[in-house]
């Protein structure tokens, strides 16, 4: 009798066992908060207050003008075992829509069916880190020092990025508190993740600019952690970021700068990087895509208040019939086009300025107004295409201040590593030296 040859699977299962490889490699890093997880009571509760915050703030209009009341209002919701706190929440909610992202996308993240996922890294910082199902918003707890400051200086954060709206700087989109009477008092953030979408980042970097204790071995032993790498990991390498390269050590200038000015030092610029495929930088240059950016370029200041707002001719008129583009920046689920792509743009008298090429004088208007040619994706603040390479970049960690501990760390420093480069100095050297290193390897 002939043997029995093994049936070869159809091309439906062939599917299915590719799509569970993929979700795999995407886990990588990050375990589910399902109900036998430490963490699962703790953000079964965040989800839960959360959905009442993001409702209550629904049903209020976005505040065009915010009071200093806004910045110092507290709403308390009462739940079945604990207490939810929202600090300024008209305040997040504004700076929510002026990234345009609906309240109701955000309630979907946040408060889905689907579990949270624990962040698992080599960071050594003590606070709990996790990212929504979607790993669009990143969630981590915080000391109560850390956010009474942020919450002093909110108003100054929403100046500098109304200032320069496409500033690289992490978004907070929400700061609150869990209170179970008698037992917990528990502070977190809510932010923009700038590593989103993150399916075919391979590598990533957290940058000081220094050299002390800055170098992780990349291997990690057969362990699933994400690996984020420091700054004598990237000896050798280079930002490319071509025609954006003035604009990108501008903005760190600046960033660092507002930074310098709250006293507070050791902050850090989050780096990753993938390769763009040849119909993505084809495509970059197509003029859907290109009324696509500009419109998104334009809409991050809604409300400018400086008297030398935007006006500037960006398009060139055409009656020509454009295809909707489909740029999603990789996370494998286009985003739709605008049903009227020139709908919201504000078209003034145009002089034949071919904006298809992206010539460095429309660059440079753009540059004067203290943007840039976003591209279509929904994480557009964090993301900067170069000629060959697509990075992700965000200033994160902006909570420590110069006070007497750092100064005394710094001495200390000072006697143990003479002549070494280490993190901990006066926020001027800081900044100086951070801005620098950037400057150096960007091309």
């Amino acid at each position: 009798m002939a043997p029995r040859t093994a049936a070869r699977p159809s091309g439906a299962t062939r599917r299915r066992r590719w799509w569970h490889l993929r979700q795999r490699c995407r886990m990588l890093g990050v375990f589910e908060i399902n109900p036998e997880h430490e963490f699962h009571h703790l953000t079964a509760m965040i989800k839960e207050g959360m959905n009442t915050s993001i409702q209550t703030s629904m049903d209020i209009p976005v505040q065009e003008t915010l009071t200093a009341e806004h910045f110092k209002a507290e709403e308390t919701q009462s739940h079945e075992g604990f207490e939810m706190q929202t600090f300024a929440p008209q305040v997040f909610a504004k700076l929510r829509h002026s990234l345009d992202i609906t309240e109701e996308e955000y309630m979907n993240s946040l408060c889905s069916g689907g579990h949270y996922l624990q962040f698992v890294s080599n960071s050594k910082s003590k606070a709990d880190f996790f990212i929504t199902n979607d790993k669009r918003f990143f969630l981590k707890t915080q000391n109560r020092r850390e956010v009474r400051f942020l919450l002093s200086n909110l108003q100054a954060y929403m100046d500098h990025l109304e200032k320069y709206p496409h500033s690289l700087m992490v978004r907070f989109l929400g700061v609150h508190r869990i209170v179970i009477p008698n037992e917990m008092k528990k502070y977190f953030i809510v932010m923009q993740s700038v590593f989103y979408p993150d399916e075919r980042i391979n590598i990533r970097f957290d940058i000081k600019g220094c050299e002390l204790g800055r170098w992780t071995n990349p291997d990690t032993g057969g362990k699933q952690i994400i690996k984020v790498l420091k700054d004598n990991n990237f000896e050798g390498q280079h930002i490319g970021l071509g025609r954006q390269k003035s604009w990108f050590a501008n903005q760190v200038k600046v960033d660092a700068g507002f930074l310098r000015q709250l006293n507070v030092l050791d902050y850090s610029l989050l780096l990753a990087h993938q390769p763009l495929h040849q119909d993505e930088i084809d495509g970059k240059h197509s003029m859907a895509n290109l009324v696509m950016r500009t419109t998104k370029s334009l809409d991050f200041d809604d409300s400018p208040t400086e008297p030398d707002s935007p006006s500037v001719p960006l398009l060139e008129e055409t009656t020509a019939e454009v295809a909707p583009d489909t740029t999603d920046c990789g996370s494998g689920e286009p985003q739709a086009a605008a049903e009227s792509f020139g709908e919201g743009i504000p078209l003034q008298e145009i002089n034949s300025l071919a904006i298809e090429t992206e010539t460095d004088s429309e660059l440079q208007k753009f540059h004067e107004h203290h943007r840039r040619l976003l591209p279509n994706c929904k994480n557009a603040i964090h993301v900067i295409d170069g000629p060959e390479r697509r990075y992700f970049v965000g200033i994160i960690d902006i909570f420590t201040v110069y006070g007497w501990k750092k100064r005394l760390e710094n001495l200390w420093k000072s006697l143990r590593y003479p002549g070494r480069a280490f993190s901990t100095v006066n926020p001027a050297k800081y900044s100086n030296r951070f801005c620098q290193w950037i400057q150096d390897r960007t091309q």
